[in-house]
């Protein structure tokens, strides 16, 4: 997760709790996922971005995790996201996920 991104959500938290937020990512590299999946759960990995020892334990999805691909109207899912369910493994993806979640 770049820098700006970091910066963005560590300021959302700030200004409206991380209760209030959720974060859903939309990456089609399992491993780049993952990694960002971290940042916002236990801090950036790399310790060198804004969320660096920053454990902000907000929840994160992907994008075609079934929570959240029926949570968007079919169109602007088709449109928008759905070419990444050809080339992604969209049950890797949810277990990872899951994975992530349930050890916050």
């Amino acid at each position: 997760m770049d820098m700006e991104n970091q910066t963005t959500i560590k300021n959302l938290a700030e200004e409206n709790g991380t209760e209030n937020l959720v974060v859903v990512l939309g990456a089609t590299d399992l491993q780049g996922a993952e990694i960002a999946a971290a940042t916002v759960t236990v801090g950036d990995p790399s310790f060198t971005g804004p969320l660096a020892g920053a454990s902000l334990r907000l929840p994160v999805y992907h994008i075609l995790e079934p929570e959240v691909k029926t949570a968007i109207p079919e169109d602007v899912f088709a449109e928008q996201a759905g070419f990444m369910e050809m080339v992604v493994d969209t049950e890797e993806i949810g277990r990872k996920f899951r994975a992530i979640r349930e050890g916050m």
